[in-house]
């Protein structure tokens, strides 16, 4: 009962955390990676081999922006013009967050302006507000200007804004897309937005036309680089809003149908909406031209075929100028690659927006209800069950493992939801929903159903390496079912879209140490086991271990090795998930417990040298991608380049701006701190708490101890690596708290076997023992903590203690002594 009470107390802080956890700011500290991402990476291998990857410098470019188009918009009836061009060019899906929840169109304009996230002020809601007026320079005296001839003009409001921006370090470069024409060259703006987006820091506009209706052929083939900014698509509530969105959509189609037939011989056109209506959503692109014809859009730094981001069409355009990429350019060039039937393409790019919108409208629901469920449960097991008599026991025991296992399973199953396309089939969120309990029940039955059922960590074990063999074979082949899944990426908030999300990366980390505990585990019962099975001949022993490093000790290593590798590799090389945050929390969390399985005792300086090794191996990874493009383009490389040139400053402001923010994104994220110190505090004096049946459960499942206080080290490590601040350990709780008590549960429940079964060789005494929280091998009682003080630290903790050690009989001690089973024969 107390087990389960002390549970309940942290999954309502648990609920507490997950109803505070804002989308947006979780996506914060990814948007801050995501603005160091280098223009002129490498693209990935192969990549330069596809079609089109090689475009002839100096093609005229015309930009065309609506604002608010979605390609749920676009048909061959209502768009003929958009139709055709995305028949004859390579389309894709345009993902417009910069700064805040919503990107205005003002946003959009500014960011194209310098090729990094940039806003400007307003709400969440309401209307957007428009770039400052524009105030034509008049012309000179004397000087003859035909009607419909571009002139100079100023924004007024570019110095504010210029100004503004400073404060969100995203390093914006002003004036880079106009530098994108050429040197000595012209660039037009036609409309206010693209006055906006080919504004220099203070203002000025060299070549601009207030509206698309004074534009003629002459003016598209003036200057080599043309913004054309139409009208914004509405999103209107009530009766007849379809109606007043199909207009504006189609006057917009037919001004653009004009463009078209202007444009000059050999240009590079492509059309996007800058930024939302009233609502955050995916986004139009589509690019035709020279090297574009009938494809689908593709670039590095999203890896996701058909996703783009507004970051990386300036970039793009620098080089269809054959210009030279800014070294400090965010995103990276925009390519084609092969596509189906237009038809069945868009139906794809819509699916795509269609998976960003439950995520959107479900997230913070999912989260609320999936904490809430495990606290009615918990809970209504602890009062259905509640009493000391031995039959209730059992059955809270019981019921209290299942539920556990249960739901530690349904991460996992909000991940392979997705080998189904619930995003493009109706009712796409209840899909979704519905099929991740179904996989969460089939992964549970499985844990606890297999032979393993009999060890108290066997049935969670199994849901953790579940957890994380998805979630590692998932971002090494593409990250496909990341996204925009519950604890997965949020594509429409543009922070990571390849690797783990940060709501992921606390729950991967912690499957992963859970995992190898319990293999290391379970080689190491079997090597006493067979150490047992020897009987009591002389060199029994010995010929069972065959020595300190050819024993089960050494295969129990070698398998927490196998799951580290295996796990950190996934997470942090840089052509898989390239995580940062998560390196840097992990490693030193499977450090930890490769010395603790090793039998190595602990110093301060093994303590240091695990507290740096994330750190360490990040560099490595690091100074890798940065020098050998090969291992293809990443967050982590571009960063060595910040830092080996001095320019890691803004990046690292970013981070530590957005992980204290955490802090305060709601009143609820300041119990997070609370929770994880009183985490520590429990791991550090069960007693105190009055957690008997966990100073029983380390007493006898071997490395439970060191595996839960590696889990927290890491968790920890996590709030100070990712931006997302306490973030990590809350998303990591609804996880690990129910898998633990399952496993508390469980050794519960040996013990009662343990009792309940026959005397055997132990007798009373064994009985006796048993009932003191002891456990009984071969005949002879051993004391875990009882009445006679407490257990040594390295029986309760798996790390050996300080001083000279006893010697490695096989390999290890016999762990069936406190391994929680009947006594190994």
């Amino acid at each position: 009962m107390k087990k389960l009470l002390a549970g309940l107390v942290l999954l309502s802080a648990a609920l507490g955390a997950a109803l505070s956890a804002d989308p947006v700011a979780l996506a914060s500290a990814a948007q801050a990676a995501a603005a160091a991402r280098p223009g002129h990476a490498a693209a990935a291998p192969g990549r330069a081999e596809r079609a089109g990857a090689t475009v002839s410098p100096s093609h005229p470019v015309v930009l065309v922006g609506i604002p608010g188009l979605r390609w749920s918009d676009v048909s061959a009836a209502a768009t003929p013009a958009l139709w055709r061009l995305s028949e004859h060019g390579s389309v894709g899906t345009l993902v417009v967050h910069t700064v805040l929840s919503r990107t205005c169109p003002a946003d959009g304009w500014l960011t194209l302006n310098a090729a990094a996230r940039a806003t400007v002020p307003h709400g969440g809601s309401g209307p957007c507000p428009q770039p400052g007026v524009i105030i034509a320079r008049p012309a000179a005296p004397g000087s003859a200007r035909a009607p419909g001839s571009p002139a100079a003009a100023d924004v007024p409001s570019m110095p504010f804004l210029v100004r503004y921006n400073a404060q969100f370090h995203y390093s914006p470069d002003w004036g880079l897309l106009r530098s994108a024409a050429g040197k000595g060259q012209c660039a037009t703006a036609i409309g206010p937005g693209a006055a906006l987006a080919l504004a220099g820091p203070a203002g000025h506009v060299a070549s601009y036309l207030p509206s698309a209706s004074l534009a003629s052929r002459s003016s598209y083939a003036r200057c080599p680089l043309t913004v054309v900014s139409l009208g914004a698509i509405p999103a209107p509530a009530g009766a007849g809003a379809a109606a007043v969105r199909a207009a504006a959509v189609r006057a917009d189609d037919q001004a653009l149908g004009r463009i078209i037939a202007d444009l000059p011989p050999g240009a590079i056109m492509a059309v996007f909406a800058p930024g939302d209506d009233t609502a955050p959503h995916l986004r139009l692109i589509a690019v035709e031209g020279p090297g574009y014809a009938a494809g689908l859009l593709d670039t590095a730094s999203t890896r996701q075929p058909g996703i783009i981001q507004l970051t990386d069409l300036t970039p793009t355009v620098l080089r269809w100028r054959g210009q030279p990429a800014a070294a400090g350019a965010v995103g990276s060039q925009v390519y084609r690659a092969d596509r189906g039937s237009l038809p069945a393409e868009i139906r794809a790019l819509v699916g795509q927006d269609t998976a960003a919108q439950v995520y959107r409208s479900t997230w913070g629901w999912f989260f609320a209800v999936f904490v809430a469920t495990e606290l009615i449960v918990f809970g209504g097991i602890a009062v259905a069950f509640r009493g000391r008599p031995d039959e209730r026991r059992k059955r809270r025991r019981a019921a209290a493992r299942v539920a556990g296992v249960v739901a530690g399973s349904v991460p996992v199953g909000t991940f392979l939801a997705s080998l189904v396309p619930w995003w493009l089939l109706p009712h796409p969120a209840v899909l979704l929903y519905s099929l991740a309990a179904a996989w969460a029940i089939v992964v549970a039955v499985v844990a606890l159903a297999g032979p393993w059922r009999r060890n108290p960590m066997g049935p969670p074990g199994v849901v953790a390496a579940v957890t994380l063999v998805t979630i590692g074979l998932d971002v090494m082949t593409g990250s496909r079912l990341e996204l925009s899944t519950p604890f997965g990426l949020s594509v429409l908030l543009g922070g990571r879209f390849y690797g783990e999300d940060n709501n992921t990366i606390g729950i991967y980390g912690a499957a992963g140490i859970l995992c190898a505990a319990w293999l290391a585990a379970t080689v190491l019962r079997s090597g006493a086991g067979r150490s047992a099975g020897a009987g009591g001949s002389p060199g029994a022993g010995r010929s069972a271990g065959a020595g300190r490093w050819g024993g089960p000790r050494a295969r129990a290593v070698l398998a927490v090795s196998a799951v580290a590798l295996f796990a950190v590799v996934a997470s942090g090389w840089p052509g898989f998930g390239a995580k940062v945050g998560g390196t840097i929390a992990m490693v030193p969390g499977f450090v930890l417990l490769i010395m603790a399985v090793a039998n190595v005792r602990l110093s301060a300086r093994r303590v240091a040298f695990a507290a740096l090794s994330g750190v360490g191996l990040f560099a490595v990874f690091a100074l890798v991608n940065y020098f050998v493009p090969v291992t293809g383009h990443s967050d982590i490389g571009f960063f060595a380049g910040q830092a080996l040139h001095g320019g890691a400053g803004g990046t690292l402001q970013r981070k530590i701006s957005t992980n204290i923010d955490s802090l305060t994104t709601t009143p609820y994220n300041l119990l997070i701190p609370v929770i994880v110190a009183g985490l520590g505090l429990l791991l550090l004096r069960p007693d105190r708490f009055r957690a008997g049946a966990l100073s029983r459960a380390w007493q006898t499942v071997p490395l439970l101890k060191v595996s839960l206080v590696t889990i927290w080290v890491m968790a920890v490590l996590g709030w100070f690596a990712e931006d997302s601040g306490v973030g990590v350990p809350g998303a990591t709780l609804p996880f690990i708290l129910p898998l633990a008590i399952a496993i508390v549960a469980g050794a519960s429940i040996s013990g009662d076997k343990a009792l309940a079964g026959p005397a055997g060789p132990a007798g009373p005494a064994g009985a006796q023992a048993a009932a003191h929280g002891t456990a009984v091998a071969h005949g002879t009682a051993v004391a875990h903590g009882t009445a006679a003080g407490p257990a040594p630290p390295q029986q309760m903790t798996g790390l050996p203690a300080p001083g000279p050690q006893r010697p490695d009989h096989g390999g290890g001690e016999d762990l069936s002594a406190f391994s929680g089973d009947p006594p190994l024969r």
